[in-house]
């Protein structure tokens, strides 16, 4: 199956800690239905200090589902997303407008 959200959109968060909050897409898991979203669900981890690294209390940005997530259209409101086929492609389209969504 095609996926609707890619490494790169744009998303706003629909539920959750932090809802209403925008940010892009910085990868995807399609088996396990998440993506990690830069500055989204954000969790400090402790980390021991190492011969290369410093340690401490480290911020990093957890995965969260692809149901809370909805990608914004060109007015910057959240969308769904659509398929269909133009010529002998198959694109992405916002609901919304009707525009497709360039990959």
């Amino acid at each position: 199956m095609a996926a609707k959200l890619r490494k790169g959109d744009k998303v706003v968060v629909l539920a959750g800690k932090d809802k209403g909050k925008e940010g892009t897409i910085s990868s995807v898991d399609p088996k396990a239905g998440k993506a990690v979203v830069d500055g989204i669900n954000i969790a400090i981890r402790h980390t021991r200090q190492s011969q290369n690294s410093q340690g401490g209390r480290l911020p990093q940005a957890n995965p969260i589902d692809l149901s809370n997530l909805a990608l914004l259209d060109k007015n910057g409101k959240a969308t769904r997303v659509g398929f269909r086929m133009e010529g002998d492609k198959k694109v992405r389209f916002a609901k919304t407008t009707g525009d497709v969504i360039d990959a």
